[in-house]
């Protein structure tokens, strides 16, 4: 069964980009347009993980991964946030409202999957080959 995969940004670039990192594996990428919207997502589809962007309109991440760590039957959902600010208090903030591990905008795609690997286990889509690392 495919991981789900969950990106959470008001950049539909953004967005895009994460679906492409995900291509070469078994894995479903769902989109969300804001925190809401990715709370709704997060709590029909029970995703395997979320990638969260912390600067976003209506509900910014924060206050995403804030109210997902409240619920008890997503809490358990690993979290990677994308923010723009590398900055060590905004860091540490979201580290201690649960969040696995962060990237810094602009990323690469390699970082990505690095990231994530370190979280869930990633398989290569059947057919294609392994990306090399």
């Amino acid at each position: 069964m495919p991981l789900k995969i969950l990106s959470v940004d008001d950049s539909k670039t953004i967005r895009m980009l994460v679906a492409k990192a995900f291509r070469p594996y078994d894995a479903t990428v769902l989109e969300a347009g804001n925190g809401e919207e990715g709370l709704a997502v997060a709590a029909r589809e029970k995703p395997d993980l979320i990638i969260l962007d912390v600067t976003m309109p209506v509900m910014d991440g924060v206050t995403m991964l804030t109210k997902l760590k409240e619920n008890p039957e997503l809490k358990h959902i690993p979290v990677v946030m994308l923010t723009a600010e590398s900055g060590r208090d905004n860091v540490i903030h979201i580290a201690r409202l649960g969040a696995r591990d962060y990237l810094v905008k602009p990323f690469k795609e390699d970082q990505l999957i690095g990231k994530v690997t370190r979280i869930v286990s990633l398989q290569p889509r059947a057919g294609t080959p392994a990306p090399a690392s």
